[in-house]
């Protein structure tokens, strides 16, 4: 099993990276709490990762933090909760808030996280409280700012339909989230946050 990759991060999208390890580019899926921590193109990372084995395919997921990693790692063991999904639910809140409204038993706000209905909700709760109150607290990622407010909107549109999303709706809760959020643009990270909210209000 491939536990870990650490090298050269050749492109970054908010949901995928391509690092390049001794020569051999390794596509990644990443939440958006990973990308947030990421560093700059160019640079060195390190990954901590699960390999996901389909009949069709090996996908890599990858995680600043080996406690990222093990809060996926429980998601995925849920019942109908599979690792895009698992992607999707870590790139809509942050870690933090996911384990505080888990250990808390708030089904309203588990929810409200996009492709997230009650049952599934009531699930979570059920089968994660114990392990998460026996794990202990998951730190809050801390943001990065764009000044390039065209080249974030695509960014956070292509995240999201990467996340499964239909553009129409994308595009829509982009455009809402950044009359929401005025002229002032907010990091990649923020948009998409706000954008899933705008979502998973409908």
């Amino acid at each position: 099993m491939i536990a870990s990759l650490k090298g050269i991060l050749k492109t970054k999208a908010p949901t995928e990276v391509l690092l390049d390890v001794g020569g051999i580019g390794y596509a990644v899926n990443i939440p958006i709490s990973t990308s947030e921590k990421l560093g700059a193109v160019g640079t060195e990372i390190l990954l901590f990762t699960h390999l996901h084995v389909r009949e069709d395919a090996l996908q890599l997921y990858g995680f600043a933090t080996e406690e990222e990693r093990s809060l996926f790692r429980l998601l995925i063991s849920v019942t109908g909760i599979g690792p895009k999904i698992a992607q999707g639910i870590m790139s809509g809140v942050s870690t933090d808030e996911l384990q505080h409204h888990i250990i808390a038993g708030d089904t309203n706000a588990l929810s409200s996280i996009p492709n997230i209905g009650k049952k599934t909700a009531e699930r979570l709760i059920v089968e994660l409280r114990d392990k998460l109150t026996k794990g202990g607290a998951v730190t809050a990622p801390t943001g990065r700012r764009s000044d390039d407010g065209v080249q974030l909107r695509g960014d956070a549109l292509q995240a999201l339909i990467s996340l499964g999303f239909a553009r129409a709706s994308a595009e829509k809760a982009l455009r809402q989230a950044l009359n929401e959020a005025g002229s002032k643009p907010t990091s990649i990270e923020e948009l998409i946050k706000k954008a899933l909210r705008q979502m998973s209000s409908k």
